[in-house]
């Protein structure tokens, strides 16, 4: 097998447009460091106090771990959900399989001010109900996440299951075996890892939505991006360049493991 090469212009043109691409991100590495108060650039001395702030500041731990607790239960839901509405629309191809599946992706298609306008009007509704699944709530932020983010588990877990061999389940059909087996035992183990991305991409893109959450927030459900979000429009806090910087490198840390493993079973 031929294996084809980059040459030496191509390799520097991808160089250079990583950096390039690279260059607001580390730009916030050295005001991350800066002693002062405001956002500034540090000249004299460098200092670690901002990050100190996110672990002694109950207020940063407690937006932190509000995000996971939304993320993890946003994810889990949009997941499933989308998981079990793929399997259905591929099982049982409904006629009007088009026009479901158009609905399912519609939250990814309209703006995000309509989205959090008519989420945000369906939890005050909800408020005067219940006091849980609200608005304001840490349940009711996970939902309108859900709302937000199936239609990207609907796109992943619908590309594993147009790879995934028709005849194995018209075999385990054919073989008397019921409709839960058929799904659990067939289907599921040749998506798994569809489902799995699934997951983490539906994760990643709760932890970071703030877009509906500014609308369907207020006190209480404080999320990590609402934090920042406070923090720049208020007084400009470094602890959010602090938290950029401490994000950036958990992610590269994922990439560059990922990538070692991946080396790794090639070889």
């Amino acid at each position: 097998m031929i294996r084809l090469r980059p040459g030496l212009v191509a390799t520097a043109l991808a160089v250079l447009v990583g950096l390039f691409m690279l260059m607001p991100l580390l730009a916030v590495v050295p005001v991350s460091f800066t002693p002062k108060r405001f956002l500034s650039i540090p000249t004299d001395e460098l200092s670690l106090r901002h990050y100190r702030t996110l672990y002694q500041d109950r207020e940063w731990l407690e937006g932190i771990w509000m995000s996971l607790r939304i993320g993890v239960l946003s994810a889990g839901f949009a997941t499933a959900l989308a998981t079990f509405f793929s399997i259905g629309i591929w099982m049982f191809r409904p006629r009007f399989a088009g026009l479901l599946m158009g609905i399912a992706l519609l939250p990814m298609v309209a703006p995000p001010v309509v989205s959090a306008l008519t989420l945000y009007f369906f939890l005050i509704t909800l408020t005067k109900f219940n006091g849980v699944v609200a608005y304001d709530t840490m349940l009711g932020v996970a939902l309108a996440h859900s709302v937000m983010i199936v239609p990207f588990a609907v796109v992943l877990v619908s590309v594993s299951l147009a790879q995934v061999d028709r005849r194995m389940d018209l075999a385990a059909r054919a073989m008397g075996a019921s409709l839960g087996t058929r799904v659990f035992k067939v289907i599921m183990p040749n998506i798994k890892f569809g489902v799995i991305a699934s997951f983490f991409l539906t994760f990643v893109l709760s932890w970071e939505e703030i877009a509906v959450t500014i609308f369907i927030t207020s006190v209480e459900a404080v999320t990590l991006p609402r934090l920042m979000w406070q923090g720049l429009r208020d007084n400009i806090d470094p602890a959010i360049a602090a938290i950029s910087v401490v994000l950036i490198v958990i992610v590269a840390a994922v990439v560059v493991g990922r990538a070692a493993v991946t080396a790794v079973r090639a070889r």
